[in-house]
């Protein structure tokens, strides 16, 4: 039966090719637009880390003086140095980590390259399991290696090719701003989008480091510092801003919290913490502390623009639209076909094999209308590659989103026909057998 219904419906669809292709136009307009913007939509705003981002939390303290104080404004993003390695030798949570960027000068024998500038990620021992990094060859340093400001590094996969071809290059040697270290662990190829650790490159969208070095080997040899640095009273001009004990936020800070009450216990630890630290004269302000899991970090942040997300509004009230128009067109056409449908009907056919044959019409449109959409949302999705926004480069075309393009389509003609496909079958076969 679904055979016969398919010849007919291709008959009927090529009686009027100018209605048909006005149909597949309004579809296709809709769903290109609506997965263009969806697709951004989705890279945008995908979790990180999909395991665990309900568990991994960045605490703020207010650390500042009182100039500027606004009582109730949110406190600094970042932590002071002194703060992050309290916090980190307190040990209160599963996993901890301190953190910050720079860029290093790398230099190897075993690679043809001239000593060429790397975008490096100075942290602490727990950044590899907390964040699931996974490890290619070796493994990440350890706790103790980060007290003895061992001069170890983990390469990512694409530093690891350009220095050493690919090859397990652990026990390997190569020279970081002139000093020499010692490769420990190479990165399995590892994309969280966005790189919520650090926002402060294209919102989250740039590629990931592909260097680590121990945060105290960093601070031991005085190297680089590239990221947002905010100071609010006098420097000793012998440890610079980034001395233990400057008055200066630029320290990222992330931990793990195996619960709920976990991390009910872990703010009050930050409050009685802040309550100590003013007492001691180091804080100022009332306290003040926040933590917020990653979703909630993200959000706070504004990660997914505000006219991204009015975008894929739009681009969905503008499928409504084309959905409305399309149900219009084939109201018009199935009703103009009363007199066949009458005869049908009076010649046995149910009205369920009528509304089933209205049904797989508007799915062929749906699809023909797919594979337009398809089409539009590539063009669309090339155009968003063409911006200069962080994520723009990430915005493509993958098998999810052509079945999504696909489906979607299909759902939106059949939803689009059923009210028509409803009035045909309630046509009076006696009426229209009078008017043949």
């Amino acid at each position: 039966m679904f055979g016969y219904y398919l010849r007919t419906a291709l008959a009927s669809l090529r009686r009027n090719i100018l209605l048909t292709a006005l149909m597949i136009g309004a579809i296709g307009m809709g769903i290109g637009a609506a997965m263009t913007t969806l697709t951004v939509f989705k890279i945008i705003s995908s979790d990180p880390l999909p395991d665990r981002s309900a568990r991994v939390f960045h605490p703020r303290l207010d650390a500042q003086g009182m100039s500027g104080y606004v009582p109730g404004a949110e406190p600094h993003d970042l932590l002071t140095r002194y703060d992050a390695e309290q916090l980190l030798r307190d040990k209160r949570g599963v996993r901890q980590a301190m953190m910050y960027a720079g860029n290093a000068v790398v230099q190897s024998d075993a690679a043809a390259d001239m000593p060429f500038r790397q975008r490096i990620r100075y942290t602490s021992a727990d950044f590899f399991p907390m964040f699931a990094v996974p490890m290619r060859y070796g493994q990440a340093w350890s706790a103790n290696e980060d007290a003895a400001e061992a001069r170890v590094v983990v390469l990512g996969s694409a530093l690891n090719q350009r220095l050493f071809g690919g090859a397990n290059s652990v026990g390997k040697r190569l020279r970081i701003n002139d000093q020499e270290f010692s490769v420990i662990g190479v990165a399995a190829p590892w994309h969280p989008r966005p790189t919520f650790y650090d926002l402060n490159r294209d919102g989250g969208f740039a590629e990931e480091e592909q260097l680590f070095m121990p945060f105290a080997t960093s601070r031991a040899l005085r190297m680089g510092f590239a990221g947002n640095l905010d100071c609010w009273g006098p420097i000793d001009k012998d440890t610079g801003q980034l001395g233990l004990n400057a008055p200066c936020a630029w320290v990222q800070y992330w931990v793990e919290l195996s619960s709920a009450q976990d991390a009910a216990d872990y703010r009050t630890y930050l409050e009685n913490y802040s309550s100590q630290q003013r007492q001691r004269g180091r804080f100022e302000r009332p306290v003040n502390v926040r933590l917020d899991n990653i979703p909630q970090w993200l959000d706070y942040k504004r990660v997914v623009p505000s006219d991204v997300r009015l975008q894929t509004w739009l681009a969905f009230g503008f499928l409504f639209i084309c959905l409305l128009n399309t149900t219009g067109l084939l109201l018009a056409k199935f009703l103009r076909r009363s007199p066949e449908i009458g005869l049908r009907r009076a010649l046995g056919a149910p009205r369920s094999a009528v509304f089933q044959q209205c049904l797989v019409e508007a799915g062929l449109i749906g699809m023909g209308g797919g594979l337009l959409g398809l089409l539009l949302a590539w063009c669309g999705l090339w155009l968003v590659r063409q911006q200069a926004a962080g994520y723009a480069a990430l915005a493509g075309m993958d098998a999810s989103t052509l079945l999504g393009t696909l489906a979607l389509a299909l759902l939106a003609s059949l939803a689009a026909a059923v009210f028509p496909a409803w009035r045909a079958c309630l046509v009076a076969p006696a009426s229209q057998l009078k008017s043949l």
